[in-house]
């Protein structure tokens, strides 16, 4: 019985872990696209990411709603 309290309790964390990376990523605030442009930057298209992302300016590398 002992040996198979790890296993389960690993499988747990992963499992709650797994959970929580969406609500983290879905907490992180994304700038606008007009927001970017005002700050010096521009709105490109990451086929890498899937994502449209603000490139240069104060928002560089942000994705964008």
């Amino acid at each position: 019985m002992r040996k198979l309290g790890f296993p389960v309790a690993a499988a747990a964390a992963v499992a709650v872990l797994g959970l929580m990376g969406p609500a983290a990523q879905a907490a992180v605030p994304a700038v606008d696209a007009q927001t970017c442009v005002s700050a010096g930057g521009s709105v490109e298209y990451d086929s890498a990411t899937g994502q449209w992302v603000c490139i240069g300016g104060t928002y560089n590398k942000e994705p964008v709603a």
